[in-house]
């Protein structure tokens, strides 16, 4: 591949793997790149040919021992030519070394099982409008995330999460079009879920909570931020009390991945996990 090259993205060409994703059906953030380059700016590879862009992957790293594969796109006029897997190589030997996290679409989850993934529970995103607002539980209060110290914050997203992300934390919280809601009980947190605008349904994630009332008011809540707008949360099978939640909110079942690591499932907390924060950084 002679006229092929692989280089780091800049933050403006990050639009142009939203422009790719938004194609595939994956309904991206309206502003995910300022807060997906400021977690890692060299996180995000872009294969050129020719000096076009034709093909991206992001190879997130976080902390010392765990990473995040996204992105993982070639223009389809182009595909089965070998520019994808030059992507792929060089997000993995970025990563290497790392216990390695993806959400894979079904058509690709057997060439991942290949390179070394495998399966740790299916992610399905349900989509609509929630069909009533959830009242919060007895002593609970939603308030805006960002009013508590964010030390509180970041504790409590390591529950669910297996690194420290302290930076992309605050940018995801804070950022201008997202709206974070907390709940909080006698001052202890109880839940946590955002909200970002997207080209479709607005995506809210993550969804953290102590109990399926508690991430019902919370969805419920930010879904009434924009009246009559749809919403979508990405859903793990691994917790059963999210699914049904999710059913009787009467969201409908619209897209599958599955998370798939290179090492062992990290130990989180699956029965407070109601929504993944992002496909692309996990």
């Amino acid at each position: 591949m002679p006229n092929f090259e692989i280089t780091t993205a800049s933050v403006d060409e990050l639009v142009t793997q939203a422009e790719w994703a938004h194609a595939e059906g994956w309904n991206p953030g309206l502003t995910d790149r300022h807060t997906f380059f400021a977690t890692d700016p060299h996180g995000f590879l872009i294969g050129r040919l020719d000096g076009e862009p034709v093909s991206c992957v992001s190879a997130v790293r976080y902390g010392s021992g765990f990473g995040f594969l996204g992105f993982y796109l070639t223009r389809p006029e182009l595909r089965g030519r070998g520019y994808g897997m030059r992507l792929w190589q060089a997000g993995m030997a970025r990563l290497a070394g790392r216990n390695v996290g993806l959400d894979g679409v079904v058509a690709q989850q057997p060439n991942y099982r290949k390179s070394g993934f495998r399966s740790a529970w299916t992610t399905m995103r349900y989509e609509g409008r929630p069909a009533a607002a959830q009242p919060a539980p007895p002593g609970i209060v939603l308030v805006d995330a960002r009013r508590l110290p964010f030390d509180l914050l970041t504790a409590y997203d390591r529950r669910f999460f297996p690194a420290e992300r302290d930076g992309f934390l605050a940018s995801w919280i804070s950022a201008p079009p997202h709206t974070a809601l907390a709940a909080v009980h006698d001052g202890e947190l109880r839940g946590l879920a955002v909200l970002r605008p997207c080209r479709m349904s607005s995506r809210i994630g993550p969804v953290y909570a102590e109990s399926a009332e508690v991430a019902g008011a919370l969805v419920g809540a930010l879904a009434a931020t924009g009246p009559g707008t749809a919403v979508a949360v990405d859903v793990p099978d691994v917790n059963p009390a999210a699914v049904r939640l999710a059913e009787e909110l009467g969201l409908t079942p619209s897209f599958e991945t599955a998370r798939m690591y290179t090492g062992p499932a990290p130990d989180i907390d699956h029965a407070g996990l109601f929504g993944i924060t992002s496909l692309e950084l996990g």
